[in-house]
C-alpha cells in the first residue's frame, strides 16, 4: 500500500490504523486527502493482512472539522459538480468495503468530517464529540452524501431538522438517535472499544463479514432487491470452504478456523 501524505497509517494484529493528520487545521478534508482515502480503501478489499479498519483525526479536538472552505470557495457550477461526485464515489468505496470500517470520532465531525464518519458502518465517539451539518451557513448543502445517509440513519424528520438549521449534536444526542454505537470517555477507551469489536468480528469468516456488509447497504439501496441481495448471498457463503469449516467445528465442538476461502 503506498504511504499517504496526509494520512497516518498502520496496520496492527489485522486492523488498520487512519489518522487524518491535519491537525492544525482541525483535520479538514481536502481533495487531497480524499483522493489519498480513495486510493487506500481500493486496496483494502483485496489485502489479506487487513480484516478491518479504525479512521481517527489526528489531536483530541477534531475528527475531521469539515471540508476545506479555501478550496470550496474557488468552486463553480460544474468543477462543484465533479467535487461532490468524487466525494460520494469515495465515501461509497468506504461504505461498500468488505471489511468492517469504524469511524473513532475525536471532537468535532462537521460537514464533511460527519459525511465520512456515517459513511463508516459504526461510529464510536468520545464523550466531547460534536455532529453537524452546517453547509446551509456557507449557502452549499452537503455533497458528499451527507442528505442520504444522515436520513437514513435518524430518520426524515430529525435529519431535515439538522440540516436546516445547521445546528450541532453532542454524543449523548448522537447516540439516543442511533447515530453512534457507543460513547466513551476519552479517545484511547474509543479506540480500545472499537479494537474488540473488530477482534470479536476478526474471529468470523470473513466471506459472511462482505456479504453481511453488502445485505445491510441493500436495505438503503434505491436500485436494488435487498432479499434477493439477501439469498444470493447466502448462496455464495454455502458455496465457500468456510462453510464448511464452520458447520463442520460446530458439530465437531471446537472453534473454527476460517481462512476466507
Amino acid at each position: 500500500m503506498a504511504e499517504p501524505k496526509n494520512i497516518l497509517s498502520e496496520i496492527r494484529d489485522g486492523i488498520l490504523y487512519l489518522t487524518i493528520n491535519r491537525e492544525s487545521k482541525l483535520n479538514a478534508l481536502s481533495y487531497k486527502i480524499l483522493e489519498e482515502l480513495n486510493n487506500i480503501f481500493n486496496e483494502v478489499n483485496d489485502n489479506k493482512s487487513i480484516r478491518g479498519v479504525i479512521i481517527t483525526g489526528a489531536g483530541d479536538k477534531a475528527f475531521v472539522a469539515g471540508a476545506d472552505i479555501n478550496e470550496i470557495s474557488e468552486l463553480n457550477e460544474v468543477n462543484a459538480r465533479k467535487f461532490a461526485e468524487f466525494g460520494q464515489e469515495v465515501f461509497q468505496n468506504i461504505e461498500s468495503c468488505h471489511k468492517p470500517v469504524i469511524a473513532v470520532v475525536n471532537g468535532y465531525a462537521l460537514g464533511g468530517g460527519c459525511e465520512l464518519a456515517i459513511a463508516c458502518h459504526m461510529r464510536i465517539a468520545t464523550a466531547n464529540a460534536k455532529f453537524g451539518q452546517p453547509e446551509v451557513n456557507l449557502g452549499i448543502i452537503p455533497g458528499y452524501g451527507g442528505t442520504q445517509r444522515l436520513t437514513h440513519l435518524i430518520g426524515r424528520s430529525k435529519a431535515t431538522e439538522l440540516l436546516m438549521t445547521a445546528d450541532m449534536m453532542d454524543a449523548s444526542e448522537a447516540l439516543k438517535l442511533g447515530l453512534l454505537n457507543y460513547v466513551e470517555s476519552t479517545k484511547e477507551n474509543a479506540i480500545k472499544k472499537a479494537e474488540s469489536i473488530l477482534e470479536k468480528i476478526m474471529k468470523k469468516a470473513p466471506l459472511s463479514i462482505g456479504m453481511i456488509i453488502d445485505c445491510v447497504n441493500a436495505v438503503y439501496a434505491s436500485d436494488g432487491n435487498g432479499y434477493q441481495i439477501e439469498a444470493n448471498s447466502f448462496a455464495r457463503c454455502v458455496k465457500s470452504e468456510d462453510y464448511r469449516e464452520g458447520t463442520k467445528a460446530f458439530l465437531e465442538k471446537r472453534e473454527p478456523n476460517f481462512k476466507g476461502e
